[in-house]
């Protein structure tokens, strides 16, 4: 039995990978505070500072949340955006976001305004390194998004309805419960970095369970935990 060879990030760590990657997975996966996963961590007999979990947490969790992410399939054709506002600070931001027809988050982007130049960009962060484009976009009726759109994607088809957007306007919800439990975002920089990585990662664990059937969602769980185990360097090979 030798171990995977990337297992070299986690040199002159304390801790084995298997606790660390543990560690990240809770507090991504669940609505945790470090506290609360130093004391989980502790009631298995591991005792570690919440200090050393925010450590764990921001060293691995964007490099965890890539990795999944090139894992992923092909987003589907049909792309839905939406942005919703964070106050950070008394002071207003948006948080642009992109989901395609199956809930799969794209990307998010936080930025402090909503105008043609802040839709561009965020157009530009969801197209970098893709080798196609999609075939219809749905936005809600902010102006921005018609604007950014036909110079960025002039020949896709672009649906504004408040209606037809729901999809991506349900995905804000479990960043509002996060924002919530961690009394706010300390800065846009913060909550791009937590939200980056949040976003993958727990998508990753939540497949759309309505749809499968007892023994079908045993199976893609046990597929997601093992995909996690390879992403994480924590399995060994013979």
């Amino acid at each position: 039995m030798t171990p995977p060879a990337d297992t070299d990030r986690y040199k002159h760590h304390r801790f084995p990978p298997e606790i660390i990657s543990h560690g990240v997975w809770l507090y991504y996966r669940f609505a945790l505070s470090y506290r609360d996963v130093q004391e989980l961590l502790f009631e298995r007999g591991i005792t570690v500072s919440h200090e050393a979990v925010r450590g764990w947490c921001q060293k691995f969790g964007q490099d965890y949340a890539n990795r999944l992410r090139r894992r992923r399939p092909q987003p589907c054709d049909k792309w839905l955006l939406d942005e919703v506002f964070l106050t950070i600070n008394g002071k207003r931001y948006y948080l642009w976001r992109a989901v395609d027809q199956d809930d799969n988050v794209l990307d998010i982007l936080v930025q402090s305004r909503r105008n043609k130049k802040a839709a561009k960009k965020f157009f530009r962060k969801l197209l970098k390194g893709l080798t196609y484009v999609p075939r219809v976009v749905i936005t809600d009726k902010l102006r921005s998004y018609g604007a950014a759109k036909r110079e960025i994607l002039p020949g896709v088809e672009h649906r504004q309805s408040r209606y037809l957007n729901n999809r991506c306007e349900n995905s804000h919800r479990p960043t509002r419960q996060r924002e919530r439990r961690m009394q706010g975002f300390k800065s846009p920089g913060h909550a791009q970095r937590f939200l980056s990585a949040f976003g993958p990662i727990s998508q990753h664990f939540r497949p759309r369970r309505h749809l499968l059937s007892a023994s079908a969602y045993r199976k893609e769980m046990a597929d997601r935990f093992e995909s996690w185990v390879e992403v994480t360097g924590t399995a060994w090979a013979a």
